[in-house]
């Protein structure tokens, strides 16, 4: 029985794209959510490690470094790991970005 397609009856339609009859496999929608779940787990792992690690577990050993005229793991708590945080998003964004294309699922027009 052949898959059918939700088509919304209304006015205010987007434009269509090379997007909207591409249709992952069974096999590419694993693998696309694979890629997606292994960049999380490694971009979590670093944020938990600079944010209870450094902001934490290792605060008095980088205490004895000082970052602009601050003890490097007082700094790690309160500034370092917001900063790693939006660096992180950053970083995610840029990497689906690119998951986003391989799969051939991106924004892009073709």
């Amino acid at each position: 029985m052949p898959e059918e397609t939700y088509h919304h009856q209304g006015e205010n339609l987007p434009p269509e794209t090379h997007n909207d009859q591409r249709v992952l496999s069974e096999q590419d929608a694993k693998r696309y959510w694979k890629a997606n779940l292994s960049l999380l787990t490694k971009l979590l792992t670093v944020w938990f490690a600079v944010s209870f690690g450094c902001g934490i577990l290792f605060v008095d050993w980088l205490d004895q470094f000082s970052f602009f005229g601050f003890k490097l793991g007082f700094w790690f708590a309160q500034q370092g790991a917001i900063y790693m945080f939006v660096a992180l998003i950053f970083i995610y964004t840029w990497r689906m970005q690119v998951i986003d294309r391989e799969f051939g699922i991106d924004d892009e027009q073709r």
